[in-house]
């Protein structure tokens, strides 16, 4: 393996998946529930345990229905203010 060079990481999307939608959708359904939704994200994207986001409102489906590198790439994209194509 060589360590000198970067490696290019390219996935192909599903177009028809709304993830803003889908996680504010899984984040008001954490809050009702009474749980930190920002600390149950975050260790549902770390480790991809479903488990980390309640079934209420069918929440844990809706979240699985987006890649967990899809939401990094959306939350990066967005954080530094970067339009989507």
């Amino acid at each position: 393996m060589n360590f000198d060079k970067t490696m290019n990481f390219k996935i192909e999307r599903d177009k028809d998946v709304d993830a803003q939608k889908i996680l504010k959708e899984v984040y008001g359904a954490l809050v009702e529930k009474g749980y930190n939704p920002i600390n149950q994200l975050v260790g549902y994207i770390l480790s991809g345990d479903p488990t980390y986001i309640t079934s209420y409102k069918d929440a844990r489906n809706k979240i699985r229905a987006i890649e967990r590198d899809e939401l990094l790439e959306k939350l990066v994209k967005y954080y530094i203010g970067i339009d989507e194509e």
